[in-house]
């Protein structure tokens, strides 16, 4: 592919193409050239529209072009204000999982927790953003992909963090040895059904391990929320990330661990996380602790 000379018209060419493969074509342009040209977005609008178009620019459009999103083409995402680094060895952390956070806060109105653990971390991106919030707390992120682990422990060390990692899988057996008690415990687990029609950019680049768990998309729920009063002191609270439908099936499992569940939605208003403390408590008509 041969681009025009300047950065301007580059753009305007790459717009046009990549409309056919996303919905935000001009955004993924910018971001592009910018990444090629080593300057941020708004430097590339305000200061460089008439520069040459760099060489490097093509070849990340036709990536782009096959689907791969523009997280893994450029190493990079933002969440909860921290720039962080990915890969296709983890998935790209998003802003509805910011409720997550959001809702961290509020469960820790006074007291800070004094220890997080983040359960299937990723890049890192839940239990940073927490650290962030709370940087006296001792962090830990279990995953059990060393490639997972080795992009958030990059993450954490770029960050100044403290944060440790461990491999860890909650469908083995004795994960949680050593691990003790945690104030609040972070998970983003899969929850998409196995047979769910997926955007091509998640379905053919995201890792699939990460993504799908069974044909209702509860299998992890029902492995490692049973486990979780193991690991959660008096008043703690773990907040799971969860499927807009999955609220009431996650809910019915937590209660049947002896756990109640304060549901919490996304800027969109859907359903996107339950907050899981020991003991069942007061609930609602619909099985869920008063917000």
């Amino acid at each position: 592919m041969t681009l025009p000379d300047t950065v301007a018209a580059a753009l305007r060419a790459a717009s046009d193409r990549l409309a056919a493969v996303s919905d935000t074509a001009r955004l993924d342009a910018e971001l592009l050239l910018a990444h090629a040209l080593g300057v941020t977005r708004s430097d590339l609008l305000l200061r460089h529209m008439r520069d040459p178009s760099p060489a490097g620019f093509a070849p990340l459009v036709e990536r782009r072009l096959q689907r791969e999103p523009i997280a893994y083409i450029i190493g990079r995402q933002e969440f909860y204000g921290l720039d962080l680094a990915v890969s296709p060895a983890v998935l790209i952390p998003r802003g509805d999982s910011e409720t997550l956070i959001e809702a961290a806060q509020g469960a820790f109105p006074a007291d800070p927790p004094a220890r997080l653990l983040d359960l299937g971390t990723g890049s890192g991106a839940l239990l940073l953003a927490a650290q962030s919030l709370w940087p006296a707390a001792e962090a830990w992120g279990i995953d059990r992909s060393p490639d997972a682990l080795a992009v958030a422990q990059a993450n954490a060390a770029s960050l100044g963090m403290g944060a440790q990692f461990r491999i860890a899988d909650w469908q083995q057996a004795g994960w949680t040895e050593g691990l003790g008690r945690f104030d609040l415990i972070l998970a983003n687990p899969p929850y998409v059904e196995d047979d769910a029609a997926l955007d091509a950019d998640v379905r053919d680049w995201e890792p699939a391990g990460a993504l799908f768990s069974g044909p209702d998309g509860l299998d992890d729920y029902r492995i490692l929320v049973p486990q979780l009063p193991g690991l959660m002191t008096q008043g703690g609270c773990a907040l799971v990330e969860i499927g807009w439908a999955q609220a009431d099936a996650v809910a019915a499992i937590a209660a049947g661990a002896g756990l109640s569940s304060q549901l919490h939605r996304d800027l969109g208003g859907r359903p996107r996380a339950l907050c899981l403390r020991l003991g069942l408590g007061k609930q609602d008509s619909n099985g869920y602790l008063p917000s």
